[in-house]
């Protein structure tokens, strides 16, 4: 049976939309939990961010196995996480919780939508500056917190808390606390882990294999509360990692 595509001939045209038609897919989730989350839908809108963070995850890998990679694309796809990863969280948890401090007088409203805007405009530098940074730095650390991970941080805590039964309204000074250390992370200095540094092809070693098992199990068995556990944990561990790197600095001088 003959190829369908000669060596050395140019591809078609349409494979191209295949990654950015992922992108477009997590841009509509992202565009879908604005809207459940001004309807009170705050379940099914903390469940679309994190399908855009799959179509995130995706779209990339598709399109550098394809080689369909372009400028386009990139910019696409930075503009389609602002949305997913930037305003959706802001306004999820705005409607949840921070839209109570109106009840706590004119100058706490304020208050609450400006940590709303102050996490959506860390993201938006976030991404420039991770636009303008590829290339120049170790791909295995993120120069702050992922823009995904700090999504999945926000509507973790969101459903985890809303699961428990806790109101948006009782619950607005943690979620303050929450929304503005996320926002803050994103534009911080300090290193995480971008998980770019393990072993790739067929082989990997035992304890990676382990560790992607007992993620699976937290996260069927305990759902909201397990994603809130791991994206706490990932966004301590930048902080824990800087505070003792920092130590050990001090214990060698010293």
């Amino acid at each position: 049976m003959e190829p369908t595509h000669e060596p050395g001939a140019p591809r078609g045209r349409g494979i191209y939309l295949l990654p950015n038609l992922l992108t477009t897919g997590g841009l509509f989730a992202g565009f879908y939990a604005i809207l459940a989350a001004a309807s009170g839908n705050f379940e099914n809108a903390c469940i679309a961010v994190f399908v855009a963070a799959l179509f995130d995850g995706v779209d990339g890998r598709v399109a550098r196995m394809t080689g369909t990679t372009s400028e386009f694309g990139v910019q696409y796809d930075s503009l389609a996480d602002l949305v997913s990863f930037g305003m959706a969280p802001s306004l999820v948890i705005y409607h949840w919780a921070l839209v109570g401090f109106r009840a706590d007088g004119p100058v706490l409203a304020k208050v609450g939508w400006a940590a709303a805007f102050l996490y959506a405009a860390c993201a938006a530098l976030r991404l420039a500056r991770f636009n303008t940074q590829v290339g120049s730095t170790d791909k295995r650390w993120f120069i702050g917190l992922a823009s995904p991970a700090a999504a999945g941080l926000v509507v973790s805590f969101v459903w985890a808390m809303n699961s428990f039964g806790y109101s948006g309204e009782g619950m607005r000074w943690l979620a303050l606390v929450v929304t503005v250390a996320a926002g803050l992370l994103m534009v911080s200095r300090i290193r995480f882990y971008s998980f770019k540094g393990l072993p790739k092809g067929d082989r990997v070693p035992f304890y990676v294999m382990a560790l992607v098992v007992v993620i699976i199990a937290v996260l069927f068995i305990a759902q909201a509360k397990g994603l809130l556990a791991l994206a706490a944990l990932y966004a301590v561990s930048g902080p824990a990692w800087w505070l003792w790197a920092k130590l050990r600095r001090r214990k060698s001088a010293a």
